[in-house]
């Protein structure tokens, strides 16, 4: 799948195609993830999310340009969002849209119902992109996160319906 995010000027308007996550190009989601967050996930955890065969997506464009990945796990009838990810220098062109577009579309195609995410409290862009495709805020997971000091960060838990 190629897509071209929705605001003109985003990267030069170049195309961008969605792979599957592979562990030899692990170098280079460590290095966006590192980038990205305070807190993030260790090379474990993305080797564990390819090995239990999770939906784990890079989005590409040239040749090797990692713009973002998102990886996430079927339930029953739900698929539950466990990290989507844009590179720092790639944010706000519309590329988080086009992998929750890619992402509601696999859902659907695996007949599940709803899809689930927890963001952090304190990440309000990541939740302004959610609430704007259509996320609903339905609860909280109190001390979700790790944190500075001793507290950790409560987790927003939003649902969509596909």
């Amino acid at each position: 799948m190629s897509a071209i995010p929705s605001r003109p000027g985003a990267l030069d308007l170049l195309e961008a195609r969605l792979e599957s996550m592979q562990a030899h190009a692990l170098g280079a989601v460590l290095e966006v993830e590192q980038s990205a967050y305070e807190w993030p996930w260790t090379e474990a955890n993305v080797q564990d999310s390819i090995r239990s065969g999770y939906q784990c997506v890079s989005l590409i464009a040239g040749v090797d340009t990692l713009l973002g990945y998102y990886i996430a796990m079927q339930g029953v009838d739900e698929v539950h969002l466990l990290n989507l990810t844009v590179a720092p220098a790639y944010q706000r062109q519309g590329w988080a849209r086009v992998m929750l577009d890619a992402l509601a579309l696999w859902s659907k195609g695996q007949n599940a119902q709803w899809l689930w995410l927890e963001v952090r409290l304190g990440n309000l862009r990541a939740q302004q992109v959610y609430d704007a495709y259509g996320f609903r805020r339905v609860g909280e997971r109190k001390h979700y996160y790790p944190s500075t000091g001793a507290e950790r960060e409560h987790a927003v838990v939003m649902s969509l319906k596909l």
